[in-house]
């Protein structure tokens, strides 16, 4: 089973709780140029008997009219391929009801992969998606950090996730907020 959602970061830092001396509040300085946009989709994979996995596609969009802001469908399911590659068995895939998982492209490009079913999560329900916890732990470890250029955010975003893929218990943990039981049903 894979869950699935995807972020977007800018230069603006996440607002984060910080120390100040009493009486000077403290300013983290910020260019107020639009530099563009980092797209991250992130996959938790839960697979009985093995460890947990984070997988994830970034994409950079540069500034720019005209240009495109988010993940269309072919970089989700570029994702997907891989992680059905990197895994060597069928996927259920649960995600959210983000226009682009349920445009009528999408549906086609689903129907072409046998391998893969696809469950939709109920509407406004991010509670029960972990991956949701991923980007709030990345961001909280980005929080009142200034970056400069948008090539420094996404070598930043990529060290925080590669730190998460090697530690599945916090992922474990990431599934059990949610209060989702995955457990496999047994016979009786």
């Amino acid at each position: 089973m894979y869950f699935e959602d995807e972020a977007g970061f800018t230069r603006r830092p996440p607002r984060g709780r910080t120390w100040g001396r009493r009486g000077r509040t403290p300013v983290v300085t910020v260019s107020g140029r639009r530099s563009g946009l980092l797209s991250v989709a992130g996959l938790i994979a839960v697979r009985p008997g093995a460890r947990t996995r984070l997988c994830h596609r970034l994409i950079t969009h540069p500034a720019g009219k005209g240009q495109r802001r988010s993940m269309g469908e072919r970089d989700f399911i570029a994702l997907i391929d891989g992680v059905h590659q990197l895994v060597k068995a069928p996927i259920v895939l649960v995600w959210d009801r983000l226009n682009t998982h349920v445009s009528r492209t999408m549906d086609e490009l689903i129907a072409q992969r046998t391998w893969l079913t696809v469950f939709l999560l109920p509407a406004y329900s991010p509670d029960f998606n972990p991956v949701e916890w991923v980007w709030a732990h990345v961001k909280r470890s980005l929080a009142n950090l200034a970056v400069m250029a948008l090539d420094r955010l996404e070598a930043l975003v990529r060290n925080r996730l590669k730190r998460l893929q090697y530690r599945p218990d916090t992922l474990d943990g990431f599934i059990a907020g949610t209060g989702l039981s995955l457990d496999i049903p047994t016979s009786p």
